[in-house]
């Protein structure tokens, strides 16, 4: 084993760990995993990160579908190495004080795997994942390590059914608030309880998950058509294979993720959210990932590119169908097809197939069916799902998801909340009246820490059946199963001493959508007054990974990122 390696072929870095008699020890211990002579001197080193885990039906299928993805790595005349990372599942934690680990968790997964890859001299990375911080996480890393990377999801999971109708798990939580209000009985809310979730896969709607794979397969980091794939449906095992073909590829040719996550790409990936009414998480992910990948991408791009993108899709929550329904049109791919009819999209970007957006989607023939994916000439709407609102209430910005919702303007009176728990009190205590508008602050990414969802809040304000008739207005974020007039990311947040720390009960607040306004009606001399006598609230947590996070969190409307 003194020979050295020929650094034109594929063991870029891992020749480092392998090459040359000093290198005796490390070959040892590999031997010790059952590596052999030709493990060691021929073939590269392919990380699989994988996120399998017990604690969410998202994940719980993981393992099978990276065991694949490490036979096709060994298939493709490489060595494949699986370590695994953490999941935190948001359904699960949603409205408990570990939801405001859900971001952090993102931040984690990120560190974890550039840290294993970056230590062991890894060649390249599969990513394997599914729950809705999984993916930002893994294109995070893949982003800062900027070896050959391939995206695999897991897949949505299927709807549910209760009495004859499809649910799902934004059901569930809408339903608390109906039983909250006696719409719904105990017994109706634990026989729909039995069936939401009715096995494995990300939640099935155009939720965080769902718009995360869509986004990443638009960027080009994930195989094409591979994002609306079942999670029960074997031809993601097939994909996840293949995925140790394309990595090889990548490694001759040596493209890298920063080849693949350009400004172009990441536009092609807000144009896919924008129209399929995605998650308002994906402003907060894609500035992220951009962050890493050192893009200069900003919240404005979003409203820039919102303001001509069409609404082509009708997936749940803004419409009645989910991600299954999606992948029997032909998935993201037809809707990519459609966008590229009005030239919104970059076709020249390369993907990790080696090929370009265009020569990608020319394999595919799926075709509108007006019911789930309309066609671009006749869309729902003719700008896309979310928006970009900015005044007095947030200088830097906050996001509503406009795909959700009808009412797009509204006046009304400040109900001042510090916390999301004493909000849902308010709600399901029945103290909240149409017209109100429900400040939350004090949840951003520091002041929480960790700028936990509100899923179960918003939940409850539909099913008291106030969804049409209040506005809710937060530093905090939300689900991507969260609809009607609901605005988060609001900046700065008022931990840190942004206006929305400054409003007082009863402070007017105006939203217009289309003038793209958020502010309260008071002078600017009186919130010069009050931001002189506001004082900075002790943070909640100063210790372990939360005070670390509080620490160093940036402003959402940067993505909410660790790094500078």
């Amino acid at each position: 084993m003194t020979t050295t390696v020929d650094l034109t072929k594929l063991k870029h870095r891992s020749h480092v760990v392998t090459d040359g008699p000093s290198r005796a020890p490390a070959r040892s211990m590999l031997r010790a995993t059952g590596l052999t002579d030709d493990d060691l001197e021929n073939k590269p080193f392919i990380a699989i990160a994988n996120l399998a885990s017990d604690i969410t039906p998202c994940n719980v299928h993981l393992d099978r579908v990276a065991q694949k993805a490490k036979e096709g790595v060994r298939a493709a005349n490489s060595v494949p190495f699986m370590f695994g990372t953490i999941t935190v599942s948001d359904g699960i934690s949603m409205g408990t004080e570990g939801m405001k680990a859900s971001l952090v968790s993102r931040e984690v997964i990120a560190d974890s795997i550039e840290t294993v890859v970056f230590g062991e001299s890894m060649d390249g990375l599969i990513g394997v994942g599914a729950c809705d911080k999984n993916m930002p996480g893994i294109l995070m890393a893949m982003a800062r390590l900027n070896v050959p990377s391939i995206f695999v999801y897991g897949g949505a999971i299927m709807a549910g059914n209760y009495l004859g109708t499809d649910i799902n798990i934004q059901d569930m939580f809408e339903a608390v608030g109906s039983h909250s209000k006696g719409a719904l009985t105990l017994e109706q809310l634990i026989a729909m309880e039995r069936v939401a979730c009715p096995g494995e896969g990300a939640c099935s709607g155009m939720f965080t998950a769902n718009t995360m794979a869509s986004a990443i397969e638009a960027m080009g980091m994930a195989l094409p058509g591979t994002a609306s794939i079942p999670a029960v449906d074997r031809r993601g095992e097939k994909m996840a294979v293949q995925a140790g073909e394309y990595l090889y590829r990548l490694l001759e040719r040596d493209i890298k993720p920063r080849d693949i996550i350009t400004k172009e790409s990441l536009e092609n990936a807000i144009t896919v959210v924008l129209a399929m009414g995605g998650s308002t998480n994906a402003v907060l992910h894609l500035l992220a990932i951009a962050h890493e990948a050192r893009v200069p991408l900003t919240i404005d791009d979003f409203d820039r590119l919102s303001r001509k993108t069409p609404y082509l899709t009708n997936l749940k929550p803004g419409g009645q169908y989910v991600m299954p329904d999606m992948d029997k049109c032909g998935g993201i791919p037809t809707l990519m097809n459609e966008l590229m009819k009005k030239d919104l999209l970059h076709r020249d970007c390369i993907t990790v197939t080696g090929k370009t957006v265009a020569e990608n989607l020319a394999g595919f023939t799926g075709e509108p069916d007006s019911k789930v994916i309309f066609p671009i000439s006749s869309p729902r709407s003719p700008t896309g799902g979310l928006a970009i609102l900015k005044g007095n209430l947030a200088p830097e910005g906050a996001v509503m998801k406009v795909s959700g919702t009808k009412h797009h303007a509204h006046e009304g009176p400040a109900r001042v909340f510090d916390g999301e728990r004493a909000a849902f009190n308010a709600v399901t205590g029945g103290k909240i009246n149409a017209g109100d508008v429900l400040i939350i602050r004090y949840e951003g990414p520091k002041g929480g820490p960790g700028m936990q969802e509100m899923l179960a809040l918003t939940g409850a304000i539909m099913g008291a059946g106030l969804g049409e008739t209040t506005l809710l207005v937060t530093d905090g974020r939300f689900s991507g199963a969260t609809r009607g007039p609901m605005i988060g990311h609001v900046a700065p947040e008022a931990a840190v001493g942004g206006p929305i720390g400054l409003i007082q009960e009863g402070d007017t607040v105006v939203m217009d959508v289309e003038k793209r306004i958020l502010s309260m009606k008071v002078s600017d001399g009186e919130i010069a007054k009050r931001k002189q006598a506001w004082k900075p609230r002790p943070p909640n947590y100063t210790h372990g990974v939360l005070g670390k996070f509080a620490k160093l969190a940036s402003s959402a409307s940067k993505g909410a990122v660790t790094t500078e």
